[in-house]
């Protein structure tokens, strides 16, 4: 009867662990880049910075298409109705003469890269900032949201 007992208890035992385990309730000592799912910071900073990139070359070129293939799928349509409008960032009137990214940081609904984009526009120049919000969609990045605005560069840690 004792050996039942043991061996009833120790299935028991082993069931409960492996659950736990699999929930991730107990083995919690892996890194977040070591879980399934979860992408480590550096590939959320390196995804993010070539997406928009990505699209800001495609403004300088004017290659809508290339400027579409960065945003998320749900984006797409807003983008195909205003992106060479008077005020896309496609529009025919003006000619993007410089950018640069200047800032990356986590945000709440993903990475935020903060840019400067110089346009001209006839004999006028002016320089704006944006605001994109870069996700991961799935196994891939895109870019999720633009608006105007951005955040300053964050400070270098001094050693």
């Amino acid at each position: 009867m004792r050996v039942y007992q043991r061996s009833a208890a120790l299935v028991v035992l082993t069931t409960v662990s492996l659950t736990l385990v699999g929930c991730g309730l107990i083995g919690g000592d892996k890194e977040p880049a070591e879980q399934p799912g979860r992408a480590p910071a550096d590939e959320a900073l390196a995804k993010s910075r070539e997406r928009v990139q990505a699209y800001l070359d495609a403004m300088t070129a004017k290659d809508v298409a290339a400027g579409r293939s960065q945003l998320c799928t749900v984006l797409h349509e807003s983008f195909d109705a205003a992106a060479t409008g008077p005020n896309g960032d496609f529009a025919d009137h003006f000619t993007v003469t410089q950018t640069e990214i200047v800032d990356i940081r986590p945000g709440p609904v993903g990475q935020e890269v903060s840019t400067v984009v110089t346009v001209t526009v006839g004999k006028r120049e002016a320089s704006r900032s944006l605001l994109f919000t870069v996700t991961r969609d799935g196994l891939d990045w895109c870019i999720s949201g633009e608006r105007p605005g951005g955040h300053s560069p964050s400070p270098t840690p001094t050693p």
